[in-house]
């Protein structure tokens, strides 16, 4: 039997899923510990992380066989990117830097079988998880579960984002506010331009009935962005994880010790031993 996409699933009734990111770590036991502390997904990102495609497929494997669901975000547009990322497996594909129709439309198709796409077919491959699959049972299940998302993190995605979330087969936009406030010329991700760019898409999102969500260095703001609605929440990534935990435990360690007795000296440049 072929896995269902829970987290599609999850968002088609409206519930919310969560989830963060992987761009510096290939330890597929960190992808288990994901799981086991209850996480909904992972993002793989293949954009800025530095990963190629025999690595993610290793982390894809294991993010299945503990039931966390593997998404991976691509690093352009092409053919090949989105039909071999799938057919190893990841439930779900995000485009960045999304500004046109025509590159969701394009997106679509190339993560769809015919007749909604043109994915070329091969069974015995990851996103079956190497059981095979008869052709009709493989296109029908595949085209329902695989999870279509758009990111949206440009001036000119939100100035057209009803004709984007207007397109057949988009499942999702996932808003990226820093490369957002690069593009809406401003100067934090706190700014109100931000916060309306962020809104208007939100509001777009819940009159296409296309599932809304926000990546966040902070939890905080991605639970408030759940409280207005959104439901495809993610926070942080393996290297803030692994640098905010080494300062937390860092200064737990030098409570009441002089920052001066330290081999690094306050600029951060290794000193005298």
């Amino acid at each position: 039997m072929l896995p269902i996409n829970r987290v599609k699933q999850a968002l088609k009734a409206g519930q919310p899923v969560y989830g963060t990111m992987l761009v510096e770590s290939a330890s597929t036991a960190y992808v288990m510990m994901l799981a086991h502390a209850g996480y909904d997904f992972v993002f793989i990102d293949m954009e800025h992380g530095v990963y190629d495609l025999g690595v993610v497929a290793e982390m894809i494997r294991v993010a299945r066989l503990t039931g966390l669901t593997p998404l991976v975000r691509i690093p352009d547009l092409a053919y090949d990117l989105v039909a071999r990322t799938l057919d190893a497996g990841a439930m779900g594909i995000m485009l960045p830097r999304v500004e046109t129709v025509e590159q969701a439309q394009t997106l679509v198709r190339y993560a769809k079988y015919p007749p909604e796409g043109v994915r070329g077919a091969a069974a015995g491959r990851g996103h079956t998880d190497y059981r095979g699959a008869a052709p009709r049972d493989l296109v029908r299940h595949m085209n329902e579960h695989t999870l279509v998302i758009l990111q949206i993190e440009r001036e000119a995605a939100v100035q057209r984002i009803d004709d984007l979330f207007a397109v057949p087969g988009v499942d999702a936009g996932l808003i990226g506010p820093f490369d957002l406030t690069i593009s809406l010329g401003v100067e934090s991700v706190t700014a109100p331009e931000v916060e309306s760019a962020i809104a208007r898409v939100l509001d777009a999102a819940q009159r296409a009935g296309v599932a809304c969500g926000i990546h966040s260095s902070d939890p905080q703001q991605t639970a408030v962005w759940r409280a207005r609605g959104m439901t495809l929440l993610m926070s942080g990534s393996d290297a803030q994880f692994f640098s905010a935990g080494a300062r937390q435990a860092l200064a737990a360690m030098r409570q009441d010790h002089p920052r001066s007795s330290s081999p690094v000296d306050a600029t951060g440049e290794p000193g005298a031993v």
